[in-house]
C-alpha cells in the first residue's frame, strides 16, 4: 500500500513540475493584423419590412460596413415594426461595440468600432467657426 501512495505521490509531483515549466512563460501575439487593403464600405439601406433588418446585420458583422440606414418606409407604414427593428439594429451595434444615431428624421447612421460619430453639428452663421 504504502508504494502504491509513493507512486502517486512521485506521478503528481512530476505533474506539478511540469505544470510550473508550462506556465512559466506566457506567449503572447503581438503581431496585431489590420488588413490595408480593406477599405472601409459605407452602405446606403432602406426598411421597409423587418426582415430587411438581416441584410443590414450581416453587413455589420463584416466589421467594414458604416451603414446609412433609410427608415422611412417603414415609419409610414408600421411604427411598432420599426421601433422592433431599431431594436434589434442597437442590440447587434452594442455586440459589435459600434455606435448607432439618428441623422435627421428618415435615417440611422450604424458605424463599427474602430469609427466615431460626430453627433453634434456647429450651426452655419456661428462665429466660432472661423477662429
Amino acid at each position: 500500500m504504502k508504494r502504491f501512495i509513493d507512486k502517486i505521490k512521485t506521478k503528481m509531483s512530476a505533474q506539478d513540475e511540469d505544470d510550473e515549466i508550462e506556465n512559466e512563460y506566457l506567449e503572447l501575439n503581438t503581431d496585431v493584423s489590420f488588413d490595408k487593403n480593406q477599405k472601409v464600405i459605407v452602405k446606403p439601406f432602406t426598411i421597409e419590412d423587418f426582415s430587411d433588418v438581416k441584410q443590414i446585420l450581416d453587413s455589420l458583422r463584416e466589421g467594414y460596413t458604416i451603414a446609412l440606414v433609410n427608415i422611412k418606409p417603414l415609419k409610414e407604414k408600421d411604427m411598432v415594426e420599426l421601433k422592433r427593428a431599431v431594436n434589434k439594429l442597437k442590440k447587434t451595434t452594442s455586440a459589435i461595440e459600434g455606435e448607432i444615431a439618428a441623422f435627421g428624421d428618415d435615417y440611422i447612421v450604424i458605424a463599427p468600432s474602430f469609427a466615431t460619430i460626430e453627433r453634434s453639428v456647429p450651426s452655419a452663421g456661428s462665429d466660432d467657426d472661423f477662429e
